[in-house]
């Protein structure tokens, strides 16, 4: 009818693959947990699959030794390992894809919802004669 069934077929073949992937993403999101301990056995923290922070366990004693400029280094340097590897679980889970999207800017909210979209279903659009948002066709 268009004659591009070759780009919608593609565009459904990438659309398909992103939503098993997105599947997976979703589990993670909904189950995940990662626990992550300061180097100084001080303190601990939990994350959810999204990297938010959802509970903080200070040891009983440890931590009353430091100072409170070295305690709050040390909050801030878990936070930023556990936050690092709740990322890194989300991009393995996502692997690389095939349209170009960038799943770790995603996930942290750095990603144009647009261009997205527009890497997902590009092909198709081209092929029935539809410009993307920076005139190209696809």
């Amino acid at each position: 009818m268009f004659g591009g069934d070759a780009g919608v077929g593609e565009a459904l073949a990438n659309l398909q693959r992103e939503r098993e992937k997105i599947g997976k993403l979703s589990e993670l999101w909904r189950d995940g947990r990662v626990t992550v301990r300061a180097k100084d056995q001080s303190l601990s923290m939990t994350f959810d699959g999204r990297g938010e922070l959802v509970e903080l366990l200070f040891n009983e004693s440890k931590y009353r030794l430091l100072a409170p400029a070295q305690l709050a280094k040390t909050v801030v340097d878990t936070l930023q390992r556990g936050k690092a590897e709740c990322m890194a679980k989300m991009s393995e889970v996502m692997g690389t894809s095939a349209s170009g999207i960038d799943y770790g800017a995603a996930a942290a909210g750095k990603l144009d919802p647009q261009e997205m979209i527009e890497s997902l279903i590009g092909p198709m659009l081209g092929s029935v004669g539809v410009e993307r948002r920076d005139g190209r066709r696809s």
